[in-house]
């Protein structure tokens, strides 16, 4: 009998003890979720950042009106492909749900692929399906406008669209060894949409965000002499990009 009420009493001071760990843990959880984390940030008229980026970009392609008396291609489609990039972030506070940025430098590591589908095979590939890949390296400058919702403790969701400028520090590159290819013209521009939400840290802010980035211009070079790029008209890039920007 004695062994049983020791071990109940044993018993009944781990529930207590339980019980007790479990308040101490969901009062500590919950100081931490109501403690408001960089509480002046928002107050600041201007601060920096850093945005680290993947992106999948693609050509929108426009076959060229006489693309049809080449026989020799049959079919031009274009592919998705992966890039890294990097840039510095300025914002500037225009009010408390409204902020203007500026993404600069940008640099932007991108492979954009075309796939041609021929009639005959290719004598220097071996078939009938030839992949070309162009190779870029862009430093843009994207200027945007970006709405904030109110904050929640330490989150906030936000909208963002603006235009870009970019210029391809790899299109001279390109055209000393074009033979065969297409070339790309070394400017661009375009538009940007997107959503990201902020998430306030203890020393930075976190912003997960995805943008669709869409160029305007026609950045296709075209060359009569050139197999690949006689029947194709316009080349216009398509990116789908996620950041993750860390502000001070």
């Amino acid at each position: 009998m004695h062994n049983i009420l020791r071990h109940k009493k044993q018993h009944l001071k781990g529930i207590v003890a339980a019980v007790v760990l479990s308040v101490l843990s969901f009062s500590s959880f919950a100081q931490l979720r109501d403690r408001i984390n960089l509480p002046d940030t928002d107050e600041k008229a201007y601060h920096i950042g850093i945005v680290v980026m993947g992106a999948t970009s693609r050509f929108q392609i426009s076959h060229h009106p006489r693309f049809l008396q080449y026989d020799s291609v049959l079919a031009v489609y274009p592919e998705n492909n992966i890039g890294i990039g990097i840039g510095g972030m300025h914002t500037l506070k225009i009010s408390n749900h409204f902020e203007a940025r500026v993404v600069f430098p940008q640099l932007l590591f991108a492979n954009k692929s075309i796939t041609y589908e021929l009639k005959e095979p290719d004598p220097n590939n071996g078939g009938k399906l030839v992949k070309k890949n162009i190779e870029s390296i862009l430093l843009g400058i994207p200027i945007q406008l970006k709405f904030k919702s109110d904050r929640i403790n330490n989150f906030r969701v936000y909208m963002m669209g603006g235009i870009k400028f970019e210029t391809d520090l790899a299109s001279k590159a390109r055209a000393k060894n074009a033979e065969d290819m297409i070339k790309l013209k070394s400017m661009d521009f375009g538009v940007e949409a997107g959503i990201g939400f902020n998430f306030y840290m203890r020393y930075f802010i976190l912003s997960p965000e995805i943008k669709i980035s869409n160029g305007l211009s026609n950045s296709h070079s075209r060359d009569e002499s050139l197999k690949y790029s006689n029947v194709v008209d316009k080349l216009q890039s398509r990116m789908v990009v996620f950041s993750l920007i860390f502000e001070g």
